[in-house]
């Protein structure tokens, strides 16, 4: 594979990073890393000469490379079928469109697809091209399964996640899973050991059984040595009961543990899976700082309605929505990640919490806060520049400049009802 040397360069808009706004502001990248991030006032030019300018319109917005936990693929790339060429084809489409890192999401399948599934991603994570790899499943509730299919979810069994881990090649980073199935203590135990966070999700549990699993979880990750994440809830409302005021479920719980830090929620903030006004309000309620937005996106985001495929699930996807073709369900999502961060600030969040949501959190579970995530000098040279209504300038990724999506969607989600 051929190299190419990261050039020296600067750029000049709205820093907006670390949950603030800086106007008129600086950016200076050296190699692959950021060199200064701050005021103009505050740069000294000699420091590095020769830096050249990069020519942005009036109004730019600079922010972090976003970050997304939760995706399935894109561009008709799918990453829990097993074919390396087809992922590779997502990550180049999600780079180019602003999501400089992210997890390659598998799906519940049969035992052999998800070794396979997970050997092929190894590849990419091994060159940095994504972050490692999330298990949606199989250790899923029947109950609340949505898009994942039945016949193949299992009682957790810390030997296939054991043979998970082996596969990725040690680069399984997080794990779904529904905290009422028999099992899951041995599980979240087997999580934290082997360095997966444990994510709740697809989930009919009440909400005791989801309050004392994410606090056992959240305590094992506190005492493992060298972890510094937490527990996460794989999208918040999607995939488990409604909140009831007399049978509260596993909701309470999660938004009562996230106001508290102890864990972070997932939002698909696409305008299909969640209305607006439920996102401000999770915002007001729990806080930015606990709080991922993520895409949920398959092999259509990028690409025209039509029919897809999930994993081993057909996929129909009209005006924008994914539903199986089998009985309606949701079945992932087709916005990009900055689809969902400009969503996400027109139902009323402030730019610089969204941001935060879609960058500095998610690297934090990640661990990887000191590398990516920020605009801060020493982390890698990852950037969005967008206008102000969000819409996209420039992408860098390690310092170097990325080709526009040859993808294009035409044709975008419904609001939500």
């Amino acid at each position: 594979m051929t190299t190419r040397t990261p050039p020296a360069f600067l750029l000049s808009g709205t820093i907006v990073s670390d949950g603030t706004v800086v106007v008129d502001a600086l950016v200076a990248v050296s190699g692959e890393r950021i060199a200064y991030a701050g005021p103009r006032t505050g740069f000294d030019t000699s420091s590095l000469p020769g830096l050249e300018e990069v020519e942005l319109p009036p109004g730019t917005l600079l922010l972090p490379g976003l970050v997304d936990l939760h995706c399935h693929g894109a561009a008709g790339g799918d990453f829990p079928g097993g074919d390396l060429e087809s992922a590779r084809r997502a990550v180049e489409f999600l780079h180019a469109s602003g999501t400089t890192t992210l997890l390659a999401s598998l799906v519940t399948a049969p035992r052999e697809d998800l070794l396979r599934a997970a050997g092929a991603l190894r590849p990419l994570s091994e060159e940095g091209l994504i972050a490692g790899i999330h298990a949606e499943g199989p250790f899923l509730s029947h109950a609340r399964c949505g898009a994942q299919d039945p016949r193949f979810l299992l009682d957790p069994d810390p030997h296939l996640l054991r043979d998970l881990v082996e596969s990725s090649g040690g680069h399984l980073r997080t794990m779904t899973y529904a905290p009422e199935l028999p099992g899951t203590a041995a599980l979240v135990q087997a999580l934290v050991d082997l360095g997966v966070t444990p994510s709740l999700g697809h989930t009919n549990a009440a909400t005791t059984t989801t309050a004392a699993s994410l606090t056992r979880a959240a305590s094992l990750l506190a005492s493992a040595q060298g972890s510094t994440t937490r527990p996460t809830v794989t999208h918040l409302f999607n995939g488990m009961p409604s909140l009831h005021h007399r049978d509260p479920g596993p909701t309470a719980a999660c938004l009562r543990l996230a106001a508290a830090g102890t864990v972070a929620v997932e939002l698909v903030a696409d305008g299909v899976h969640l209305h607006p006004e439920t996102v401000r309000m999770v915002f007001a309620l729990v806080g930015r700082d606990n709080v991922i937005l993520v895409t949920d996106s398959m092999a259509a985001t990028g690409l025209p309605d039509g029919d897809y495929d999930l994993g081993p699930a057909g996929v129909k996807v009209h005006n924008g929505e994914a539903r199986l073709r089998s009985d309606g369900a949701l079945a992932g999502g087709t916005a990009t990640l900055l689809d969902v961060l400009r969503r996400t600030v027109e139902a009323g969040v402030d730019a610089a919490s969204a941001v935060l949501s879609a960058t500095a959190v998610p690297a934090g579970i990640l661990g990887i806060q000191q590398e990516v995530g920020s605009l801060r000098p020493g982390l890698k040279a990852d950037i969005l520049a967008v206008d102000r209504d969000f819409g996209p300038i420039r992408v860098f990724r390690r310092g170097l400049p990325l080709p526009r999506p040859v993808a294009a969607v035409t044709a975008a989600p419904s609001p939500a009802s």
